[in-house]
């Protein structure tokens, strides 16, 4: 049976979640926007107090033996109404995050715990991942950072560009940052594992905090690894099974491209909700009773808004709700990453269109939406990786077919 009613336990942790972004990151929203690089500190204090009872992480559906899971289901909701209130803001909350969702996806049991359980205790801390390169950015495959054994150590060295929270997890917290290299260059993607390198680690140096269009109370950090030794059993999963260090790559992206969708639908949802209020104020009002013909091009273009947002929505809490079940989501991970990612980006450029100079001005956040949209459509995996997966999936076409 299809049912689209989110749970009693979800829908109370949305409102209260709703309620909290409403109240605590509206109002600063604006102010670390244009403060790039400095912390909202009293803001990350009050947010850990509540994360570090719950972390927000991805993946680790159900497994065999498991009662019924949303926890998936739940992350999206609450990561929308997160992104609601600003996404920069929710990027920078300390948290497991994207390095916590490879812990997940690539790790064992033990180092799962061994690397996450910091994340209910003490201070704020984060943690990232780093897999784009200067010269391999969605094409993971190519990764050059190389890992070589030195009896009980790993020997990392490469350059990583636009790790999420990779200043903040390896200078100033107690958090790590899960790094993809490559043990054997000549064994293309086979070669390829994850390792977890911790926060003040020599070697590993953070050189540059980028400055961005958006998502400005994010830390985006360029990191270059010199000769960084980490312990032998700070590689993810089982170092002697070939393949699976890939598989790793592409299972953490299967759990954190919801995620993404998540947040963009978050940030989308904002300007229509403020389009809806601005019309209401002016006396416009959207006749959805009203005949196609009949209709005017504001009400077409403001129903085009709201419909763009919900079909993005439902593609993914059914991409959350499968990884739930246990259920394989390549195929619905990259489809919910891609509408979304293009879906944010149109409905925010439509909301500055129809609300004209006042849309375009910094007296509104409207306009400050529309730059946090954009990345949406480029990280972890830009939309057009994200529809060449969807069509290998559907046609059937190989990667030799699509290139």
């Amino acid at each position: 049976m299809i049912d689209f009613e989110l749970s009693p336990g979800i829908e109370n942790s949305r409102q209260m979640i709703h309620m909290m972004a409403e109240q605590t990151m509206r109002p600063i929203s604006r102010e670390y926007d244009e403060r790039e690089h400095e912390d909202p500190t009293e803001w990350h204090q009050m947010i850990w107090a509540i994360s570090s009872q719950s972390p927000v992480t991805f993946g680790g559906g159900k497994k065999k033996g498991d009662g019924p899971s949303e926890s998936n289901l739940a992350s999206v909701v609450s990561i929308e109404e997160l992104s609601w209130g600003d996404a920069g803001l929710y990027l920078s909350i300390p948290n497991p995050g994207l390095g916590g969702a490879a812990v997940a996806a690539a790790g064992t049991p033990e180092q799962r715990k061994r690397f996450l359980a910091r994340f209910s205790e003490g201070a704020p801390k984060w943690a990232g991942m780093a897999i784009t390169e200067p010269g391999a950015g969605s094409d993971s495959a190519a990764i050059t950072t190389t890992a070589t054994r030195d009896g009980d150590e790993w020997v990392l060295n490469g350059t990583k560009i636009f790790c999420t929270s990779g200043h903040r997890a390896l200078e100033k917290s107690e958090g790590f940052v899960v790094v993809w290299a490559t043990v054997d260059k000549s064994a293309g993607r086979a070669g390829i594992k994850a390792f977890v390198v911790d926060h003040g680690t020599p070697g590993a140096t953070v050189v540059r905090v980028e400055d961005k269009l958006g998502i400005r109370a994010s830390d985006t950090a360029a990191i270059v690894f010199e000769n960084c030794r980490i312990p032998y059993d700070n590689i993810l999963g089982n170092p002697e099974v070939k393949g699976e260090g890939f598989k790793g790559v592409m299972a953490t992206f299967d759990a954190t491209r919801p995620a993404v969708a998540a947040s963009a639908i978050g940030i989308a949802r904002a300007a229509v909700d403020f389009v809806r209020e601005a019309l209401a104020k002016a006396g416009v009002e959207i006749r959805y009773e009203a005949p196609a013909h009949k209709l005017t091009a504001l009400e077409r273009d403001f129903m085009d808004m709201e419909s763009t947002l919900q079909a993005a929505r439902l593609l993914t809490w059914r991409a959350a709700w499968m990884m739930d079940r246990g259920m394989h989501n390549n195929l619905e991970a990259s489809m919910c990453k891609s509408k979304a990612g293009l879906a944010v980006t149109q409905v925010t450029q439509k909301a500055v269109e129809i609300l004209g100079p006042l849309g375009y001005s910094r007296k509104l956040l409207v306009e400050k939406w529309m730059r946090d949209a954009k990345i949406n459509d480029i990280f972890e995996g830009t939309q057009q990786i994200n529809l060449m997966i969807v069509a290998r999936r559907i046609l059937g076409y190989s990667n030799k077919e699509l290139n």
